[in-house]
């Protein structure tokens, strides 16, 4: 695998810009994660499989409550945590990375210093989209329909890959550190936690008053709402505003963190 990748980066070295070293470098990681069974799983078996346990045990149960077709939560849902989950599984490829001294190979190279983090942001972007269309299609065979037309499927695609932007610089940060597969570990169990406490779960009626406020604030109801207005129609303004500013919040404070720790692992 590492001399695979390092002919990657030699082939990186060979073209002079930074936006064409950032896509091959962002080539490569896919097909390194095509090849990686946690990754795979992560981000297409988990997500479909929790689709069709959620619709097919809870569907019926909540949609008695006359809250509307629960697949409209479902979805958002599963999209956004297949998100954020699927990048625990690539955090634990870059700590592998740091630990074969693959980091420190391509440090050496003639690359451009930001490549590697450039391709590793496009390569998880990507990776979103393709997870979101997946949860997307397997939604509509369940029932889910575009109230609001192309241009709301186009939005709803967008939606999780905004949510990735922001959250890839702290899967970056972990990942790279010296505990990084212990802390990537424990934000996965935060994603899952959180996937219990969001609007798409259940409606935010149905939470504690005291809880009500955490969980419309927390940034995958903010995704979910925003998501669900434009599949099945409603406010999208305010929620696509919220998701952006978390996205904004966490690449401000993490992304210095993540370049300094890319930095110092791959010179270590």
């Amino acid at each position: 695998m590492n001399d695979v990748a390092v002919k990657g980066a030699v082939d990186v070295a060979a073209t002079g810009s930074l936006p064409a070293q950032a896509l091959i470098e962002a080539g490569r990681l896919a097909r390194s994660w095509s090849r990686q069974a946690d990754v795979v799983t992560s981000t297409f078996v988990l997500p479909v499989l929790l689709l069709l346990m959620f619709d097919l045990v809870l569907g019926k149960v909540l949609g008695a409550t006359g809250d509307g077709d629960p697949i409209y939560g479902f979805v958002p849902m599963i999209a956004v945590a297949a998100t954020m989950y699927g990048a625990m599984g690539t955090g634990q490829s870059l700590y592998a990375e740091r630990e074969s001294g693959l980091l420190r190979r391509f440090w050496v190279m003639p690359i451009h210093r930001s490549a590697g983090l450039l391709g590793r942001l496009l390569a998880e972007c990507g990776r979103a989209l393709i997870a979101t269309v997946v949860v997307l299609v397997l939604g509509f065979v369940l029932g889910l329909r575009f109230e609001q037309g192309v241009a709301g499927a186009l939005g709803a695609l967008a939606v999780p890959v905004l949510v990735i932007a922001g959250f890839a610089p702290v899967v970056i940060a972990c990942g790279v550190s010296r505990a990084g597969h212990k802390v990537v570990e424990v934000f996965a169990i935060v994603v899952l936690v959180g996937m219990f406490f969001n609007s798409g779960f259940v409606p935010l009626e149905n939470y504690p008053g005291w809880l009500r406020p955490v969980v419309a604030a927390q940034p995958m109801s903010c995704a979910i709402e925003a998501m669900r207005g434009f599949t099945l129609g409603g406010p999208t303004a305010v929620p696509l505003l919220q998701t952006a500013a978390w996205s904004i919040g966490l690449a401000a404070a993490f992304g210095a963190l993540a370049v300094r720790g890319y930095r110092n692992a791959a010179r270590a």
